[in-house]
């Protein structure tokens, strides 16, 4: 029972004066409960410390022979004199040793993992007439005739708050009278979006679609047939042996899962590239009803779309402008409340929509916690990791020492999912403003593009060239599940500010 209040955030409401009863004319309060996230900093589940470690092992093994056998083979060339290699004399030892040396050589190099990098990615804006201002949803949500006087002030409540600007992005259909989701229209917002993200990034880095060997797409609600990336592959004419993948209904966490999976794809095709494409087609999420569970996606749900170009080629390395560094991924649907804390359901009438229950901070804030605990022992200094590591060992009956996270990355890129939420996370993480501004900046401009999120905050840094070479940049999405996933790159180079853009206006 002491720990379900300690998840518990009391507000008291004033509700203004009575009107009529006894007690018209006073003053009334009242108190709300709400739920909160958990206190990520006042302790540590050792089984994700371990879970952390053991991945750093797992990863280490393969640097371990490097220096044992550059020290085995370095005192074995230096034996050797510059008359042990002429011909005259015998070579035999001599060629054993450099054909021995290339044979480990060639075996390492093939059993070790590819070096993944980010050749360059591409955010879809979209046209201008799609833009709406926070006073306009509400006015044509009321227009609409599909909510009634409660929804409609509920939905202007929690807008009012949630951290969006008045220039995010709306398919205006949604508005119509009686608008129900629908395939057709799906299959537009998705051709729009996706379309425009592929171009934008083809164009950036002048590479020929028949070039790509792996392709990942992932959309949350719309799931069609044949697949958006079939739809994709039949756009744009690519190989006929492309290895494809369409992931669904694994919400705003999916663009990091469908990172993962291109890149265990290209560890097995070396020398390939991969298109991941993240998007929410917002057509298919909106809900026309007034079951209150179901309104707040319509609220903070914003078109977008990110394409990225992975490469497992070495000689890429000079012109991407990232590399993949470490990715770390947390589920927590064993647990029935996670698992029901956000579904897609139909209402009493028969209408579909994204149902969020009030226990999703709380779970969602569970699983962030999971996740930075198991991402920490891959990330932090190596100061910061002795520190936590004795006084894990000497100090078993205290209060375990917190790492510092904010000393692992110069940028961090969080989920936009609402102000609320980046605010907790802040909070808990002890984060500077400067480093959540591009998760802030980005809830106002785009509002929750979903899965392209944490693309749309890279950008941001893009655009206001805040990244330099060595720089590490964290980005975390959670989603339904409820899952959590991180993902770590560092900077190859100092990242210009780029000519396309989302965020400038002259690169429409």
């Amino acid at each position: 029972m002491a720990r379900e209040h300690e998840l518990l955030s009391p507000e008291i409401v004033n509700r203004g004066v009575e009107n009529s009863g006894p007690y018209a004319g006073s003053l009334s309060f009242s108190v709300r409960v709400q739920r909160r996230l958990p206190d990520f900093l006042n302790s540590v589940n050792l089984k994700y410390v371990r879970l952390g470690y053991g991945y750093l092992l797992s990863h280490g093994v393969y640097l371990i022979p490097a220096p044992i056998l550059i020290v085995i083979f370095g005192a074995q060339i230096g034996k050797l004199t510059f008359s042990d290699l002429l011909p005259t004399f015998d070579t035999t030892d001599a060629v054993f040793l450099f054909g021995l040396l290339g044979i480990l050589a060639y075996i390492y190099l093939e059993t070790t993992p590819c070096w993944i990098y980010l050749v360059d990615f591409a955010c879809y804006r979209p046209p201008n007439e799609l833009k709406i201002s926070k006073k306009e949803f509400i006015e044509q949500a009321r227009e609409s005739g599909n909510f009634n006087d409660a929804s409609l002030e509920f939905k202007q409540r929690i807008i009012k708050n949630s951290g969006l600007g008045d220039e995010t992005y709306l398919p205006r259909a949604v508005f119509c009278p009686g608008y129900r989701p629908n395939l057709k229209d799906g299959r537009e917002e998705a051709a729009m979006v996706l379309f425009g993200a592929i171009d934008d990034l083809l164009a950036a880095t002048k590479i020929r679609p028949k070039d790509i060997r792996v392709l990942v797409v992932n959309c949350g609600v719309l799931n069609t047939t044949p697949s958006l990336s079939a739809m994709v592959i039949n756009h744009y004419k690519l190989r006929h042996n492309i290895n494809s993948f369409n992931l669904g209904g694994m919400g705003c966490s999916a663009g990091i899962i469908a990172i993962d999976l291109a890149k265990d794809l290209l560890n097995a095709y070396p020398g390939s590239y991969a298109l991941v494409v993240s998007t929410e087609v917002v057509s298919n999420t909106w809900y026309g009803g007034n079951e209150v569970d179901m309104l707040l996606p319509n609220c903070f749900f914003r078109m977008g779309a990110a394409a990225v170009l992975l490469s497992s080629c070495r000689l890429d390395r000079w012109r991407s402008k990232y590399e993949f560094k470490q990715l770390v991924r947390t589920h927590k649907g064993m647990d029935n409340r996670s698992f029901k804390c956000m579904h897609l359901k139909e209402d009493a009438e028969g209408r579909q929509g994204l149902s969020v229950s009030k226990d999703m901070i709380e779970v969602g804030g569970h699983a962030l916690k999971a996740n930075i605990t198991t991402l920490g022992p891959l990330v932090l200094p190596v100061s910061e990791q002795v520190h936590f590591f004795t006084n894990l060992l000497l100090k078993k009956k205290t209060k375990p020492y917190i790492p510092d996270y904010k000393q692992a990355f110069e940028h961090i890129c969080i989920l936009a999912t609402s102000k609320k939420v980046l605010d907790e996370i802040q909070k808990n993480l002890e984060l500077t403003e400067e480093l959540m501004e591009a998760s802030r900046k980005t809830l106002e401009r785009f509002g929750n593009t979903s899965s392209s999120s944490v693309w749309y905050e890279l950008a941001y840094l893009e655009a206001n060239a805040g990244v330099k070479r060595g720089d590490r940049i964290w980005q975390t999405a959670f989603g339904s599940g409820v899952k959590c996933n991180s993902v770590v790159w560092k900077a190859l180079r100092n990242v210009e500010k780029p000519e396309r853009s989302p965020w400038l206006e002259s690169s429409e």
